[in-house]
């Protein structure tokens, strides 16, 4: 995984020779153009109904998930709930999920695997479709994958196709800059906040310099106005705002230097974790592709039976391992009094082994998982000396994210979001875990055959993948 991307809408950001190849000009004299006042115009215009589809687009994995593994064993009288019931759920998806990537145009998208990368543009339709296909069924069906990615590629896909249908010419670098805005949007319905998403797309496309807001003022525009569909617009009440804060959290005053030491541990743990990850999940991935309609339902078997021998030996549901972690994650907080330590260690085992499978077989985003491992591996340390469950949760999930995407600010951010009133308490701490996982996630990766430093010597790679 990259440092730098993406620089195309469906991976997230602006397509080569898109909106970062102006970053050369002068911003001023953007600003005073009517073609950049058009594009106001254009993101405003779409702002709301990009957000709403991004919203409809989580509401219908969510709720897939919800009616195959409750509602479904009800309607069929299986209570409680068969012990096989994943098996055959999770080996459809696998096999559902290899034929779009076999033979849809665009493959499903860009592999979870890759995380965030320069691509190339919007999706076409039917490349959309396919990647919208690959998500639903990876989501609802219960593979360790998150949405952001398929999100970003289906805001970025409608916005071009919208602007495809005016059917007058419009310049390249603009029709990237219009996708990008629908990205802005998707996500930022995701994250319930157009801040989060600027900060995700502004640090993973490496956006800079004095052009950085002439180039966000689009996308931030049109997901403020998207936000209107959670907030609503004077009798509308809209669907409701969306939060990431964990709620009934214990407030926490300040951190002390035992926690300062504990940001140290656990940012070089987030990073030794992250690297076991991708060295299960990168050899396993030549198979997978060279046998698509075979490796796929294996792949998704196999995350079945480690769901079910998690559950099997203790007592907590299958979910635990299964599916993003976005919903789960609130309640794995609020219910950890409720997990031993060796619940939370096997727990962590096997979703890691889960999420390694989950990145090559099925498509996804690869955030949110990261983020409930990492809360999973900070709440099991919590029970050690030093170390209260607000810091630790808070260090955990933000390194592991930190790990995975290689994007500290973002991981930050999220951090703080999801604590809620302690996240400005915690930020110190978790700032300094960051800082410790995204180096040593450079010193753990595979080093290219060839790189030389200028001493001569073999160096380390900032940009591990």
């Amino acid at each position: 995984m990259t440092t730098e991307a993406p620089a195309g809408p469906a991976t997230g950001g602006a397509a080569p020779g898109g909106p970062a190849a102006t970053a050369g000009g002068d911003p001023a004299t953007l600003l005073r153009s009517t073609s950049y006042l058009r594009l106001l115009v254009i993101a405003a215009v779409l702002g709301v109904p990009v957000s709403a589809v991004a919203y409809g687009f989580l509401v219908l994995t969510s709720g897939l998930g919800d009616w195959l593994y409750t509602d479904l064993p009800e309607a069929l009288d299986l209570d409680p709930t068969p012990v096989w019931w994943p098996l055959p759920l999770l080996g459809v998806a696998g096999l559902l999920v290899g034929l779009v990537v076999r033979f849809f145009p665009g493959g499903g998208g860009e592999s979870p695997l890759d995380g965030f990368h320069p691509g190339g543009g919007a999706p076409a339709p039917l490349p959309l479709l396919g990647i919208a296909l690959a998500a639903l069924v990876s989501l609802g069906l219960g593979a360790v994958v998150g949405p952001e990615a398929p999100l970003i590629a289906i805001g970025g896909g409608l916005a071009a196709a919208a602007v495809r249908l005016a059917r007058r010419p419009i310049p390249a670098q603009a029709l990237a800059l219009v996708a990008a805005t629908g990205s802005f949007a998707a996500i930022s319905a995701l994250f319930g906040s157009p801040l989060a998403g600027a900060f995700l797309l502004m640090e993973a496309a490496g956006i800079g310099g004095p052009m950085l807001r002439p180039l966000l003022l689009p996308g931030l525009l049109a997901s403020g106005i998207g936000s209107l569909v959670f907030i609503g617009l004077d009798a509308w009440s809209g669907e409701g705002v969306v939060s990431f804060a964990i709620p009934d959290l214990p407030p926490l005053a300040r951190p002390d230097v035992a926690q300062f030491a504990w940001a140290l541990a656990i940012g070089a743990a987030a990073a030794v974790l992250v690297a076991a990850i991708r060295r299960v999940a990168v050899p396993l991935r030549a198979p997978v592709e060279r046998h698509l309609l075979v490796a796929t339902p294996l792949v998704g078997l196999a995350i079945a039976g480690l769901a079910i021998g998690y559950a099997q030996a203790t007592g907590h549901d299958v979910t635990d391992v299964l599916f993003s972690g976005e919903e789960q994650l609130p309640q794995l907080v609020a219910a950890e009094a409720d997990y031993t330590v060796g619940a939370l260690l096997l727990l962590l085992l096997c979703k890691s082994l889960a999420y390694a499978g989950s990145l090559v077989a099925f498509r996804g985003g690869p955030t949110f998982p990261a983020l409930f491992l990492g809360a999973a591996g900070g709440i099991a340390l919590s029970h050690l000396p030093g170390l209260p469950m607000v810091p630790a949760l808070a260090m955990g999930l933000a390194a592991t994210t930190a790990a995975m995407l290689q994007l500290p600010l973002t991981s930050v951010l999220l951090a703080t979001l999801i604590l809620g009133a302690d996240g400005v308490a915690v930020m110190p701490v978790v700032v300094v875990a960051v800082t410790v996982a995204y180096v040593a996630t450079a010193w753990l990766a595979p080093r290219p055959a060839g790189l030389v430093t200028a001493s001569g010597a073999a160096g380390p790679v900032p940009q591990p993948r």
